[in-house]
Order: structure tokens, then sequence, then C-alpha cells
């Protein structure tokens, strides 16, 4: 089934996804979601925006979460003529909305599968190199802007564990250990866990930047919102 992208709203729907939303998550701590997904063309678009969010919740004292979507998943688009336009034609329209760049080598590829779950579970592997200091978000924000800089500018496969290597060493990721744990069961079980979570959310495409509070999950966004407006909504809760 193939994934819808509205340009309107700048976001990547999800086929099937439910409209409602849970009342809360499991937990009453304050913080922030931002589910997306390497893959996403609109979470690319928008990746200097969560950025800026994440720090600006890191000098509040806000705990700031990234939960990956699993957009396309196991893939599901057969690689044609019709689906290399629709990509050509929705990462030319993000570029000019955002001033993001895009190459377009990808598209010349004869053969090519879309599956997203290898990027995301990059992203997870990644995530337990990083630990649980001050600054682990932001080195997992940085290593999922290059997985994204490097398919969407470079249109290099994230499929392939060597896609990583580089992207490991700018990060202070031991390359070996790292696929290692790209390739473990319980990273892909991780993984699936991880989509489950956005599915619990209630999330229904990407990009979407959550807030829970004592009173529930809120909408800060669903597909793209530039940082002034994301801090406004966020400062109108009165949670810092």
């Amino acid at each position: 089934m193939t994934t819808e992208c509205d340009p309107e709203t700048g976001a990547c729907l999800l086929p099937g996804a439910a409209a409602q939303r849970p009342d809360a998550a499991d937990s009453d701590q304050v913080q922030v979601f931002y589910i997306g997904d390497p893959m996403c063309s609109w979470c690319w678009g928008m990746s200097p925006e969560i950025e800026a969010l994440a720090v600006h919740c890191a000098d509040r004292g806000m705990r700031f979460r990234l939960v990956m979507g699993g957009l396309r998943a196991g893939g599901g688009d057969a690689w044609n003529a019709a689906f290399r336009d629709f990509l050509r034609q929705e990462w030319t329209h993000i570029a000019a909305q955002t001033g993001q760049p895009f190459g377009f080598r990808l598209l010349e590829r004869s053969a090519f599968s879309y599956d997203t779950e290898p990027a995301c579970r990059a992203v997870v592997s990644a995530r337990e190199f990083f630990g649980q200091g001050q600054d682990a978000i932001r080195r997992e924000l940085a290593f999922f802007a290059a997985v994204q800089r490097k398919f969407y500018v470079e249109g290099e496969d994230p499929k392939e564990p060597a896609f990583y290597r580089d992207i490991c060493t700018a990060t202070g990721i031991d390359p070996e250990h790292f696929e290692k744990s790209f390739a473990s069961p319980e990273t892909v079980a991780a993984t699936q866990r991880e989509f489950r979570l956005a599915r619990q959310l209630g999330v229904r495409g990407f990009p979407t930047v959550m807030l829970q509070t004592a009173t529930g999950l809120h909408e800060l966004s669903v597909g793209y919102a530039p940082f002034a407006t994301l801090a406004d909504r966020l400062s109108s809760f009165k949670v810092v």
C-alpha cells in the first residue's frame, strides 16, 4: 500500500493509521516526543527545526525523545516509473518549501526496495552507544540527520551495513560494534517495539511532535512546522 504525502500539511501519512489518540501515555512525565523516520522526506525537510526544538527543550530541562515510526517498514511500493515520479515531485516540492537539499541519484537506480525498517533500526542501534548522558539526544539526532542526508542527498542505500561506517565514525561509534548490534535479533526486536510505541501514541503520519503532560498527550504538529511555531505551541502549555 502506497504511503500518502500531503503537500499542504507536510505530512507523510501511515496507511490505515487510527484517527483517534489515546488520552494519555503510560507515564505522566512531561516530555516532548518527536516521531519520525529517516526515510520520510518531510522529516528530512523538518530536520533543522527538530534540532532547534531539541536544544530548546534541553535549555529548559525538558526531556526530548526521538521515536522511530516505521513509515514503510518492509517496503510495499513497487519501484516503477510512477513511484519514482512521485518521489521526484515530492522531493522537489519539499526542497522548495524548506530549503533542505535533495539529490535524485537514487531515482536513477533500476531497482530499489523502499524499506525503512533498516534505517530506523540503525538509529535504535546507535542509541545504545550514546547512553543516557546530557548530550545523548544531541548525538542521536546527529546520527539520525546524517542518515537522512546520506540517503536524500547522496542517494545511498541505508539497508547496507557499510552505509553507516562513516556516520558511526563521525558520531563516535565503533563501526564494527555498530554492525554487530545492527544485525542482532535484540535490535530487530527493539525496533519493532519502537514502531508499536509510535502506534500506541496514536501517530497517523510523520513528522509528528507531541507533548506529554499529566493531562495526556497533546499534538504540537502533525506534518511540517517551523521551530518558532513549535516553540510557541509548547510555551502555551506553560510546562516550563
